[in-house]
């Protein structure tokens, strides 16, 4: 039998909009951003009350973001994550928050929280943080509303990369089954790879966007929040999933599912 992990129930009927914090608003984020705007409009249409999402990112946009990321000229030396939200809250007529720092901070209480987690950052010591901020809140005893219980994290390089959600909770109740094997627990990402390990080199910014290609390829961020925002939205819409994450590879047009 395969196995399955079935959605908390809470997000399948929750009270209130689901809350979510996207951290980080650049290649990948502004394409996972504008895909949870879109999963929150169909959700809504199928009776769910939504998304209600956060976004961090302490960045400002510059030239060379134009083209690979979301931005247009005129946001040009404005913060990424107002710049996003404002945009959207217009389109969409949401009232999601934009908070121009790094997460977490110092100010930050065991109440401000999300239940899902969503990093597109592009370091390692950001991981870290988050994943000591989540063990110590999962401990705390949180309102349906605010407890973590998904973090999904997106990374890669030039052309290759990979997302993977997993449970902050450390058991999510599932349902018995006779077709399938329940997990009620994934593994998240700092859980899989062992960052300590390793030794993280900062590339710096990129002055124009042909610089900016040399080190991710054009469609690398849109093809990566496709495919996860894809898993999620599967976990609202059928209640399950099969699959934990995703490897892309651009270079062989090869998708290599992540089964739970």
């Amino acid at each position: 039998m395969k196995k399955i992990h079935f959605t908390d129930r809470y997000l399948l009927n929750p009270r209130h909009p689901v809350t979510v914090f996207v951290i980080g608003a650049g290649g990948t984020g502004s394409q996972v951003i504008t895909n949870l705007a879109r999963m929150s409009m169909a959700l809504q249409a199928l009776g769910h009350p939504g998304l209600h999402v956060t976004v961090f990112d302490p960045d400002t946009v510059s030239q060379a973001n134009i083209g690979r990321q979301l931005f247009s000229e005129t946001e040009l030396g404005l913060n990424k994550a107002v710049s996003l939200v404002t945009r959207i809250n217009r389109f969409f007529g949401y009232a999601w928050t934009a908070e121009p720092k790094c997460f977490p901070t110092k100010k930050f209480s065991g109440y401000d929280t999300a239940n899902i987690f969503i990093t597109c950052t592009d370091n390692i010591r950001s991981r870290l943080e988050i994943w000591k901020f989540l063990k110590k809140t999962r401990k705390e005893n949180f309102n349906d509303y605010l407890v973590p219980i998904y973090w999904m994290d997106f990374g890669n390089s030039q052309t290759k990369g990979q997302v993977i959600i997993g449970t902050v909770r450390e058991k999510v109740l599932q349902p018995s089954s006779q077709e399938y094997i329940p997990m009620p627990k994934m593994n998240v990402i700092t859980e899989e790879v062992d960052y300590a390990k390793i030794k993280e080199k900062e590339s710096g910014p990129s002055c124009s966007l042909a610089e900016a290609l040399e080190k991710q390829d054009l469609f690398i961020n849109s093809t990566l929040a496709h495919i996860g925002c894809d898993i999620l939205w599967r976990m609202f819409k059928e209640g399950k999933t099969l699959y934990r994450g995703a490897y892309v590879n651009l270079e062989t047009l090869k998708v290599t599912a992540i089964p739970v």
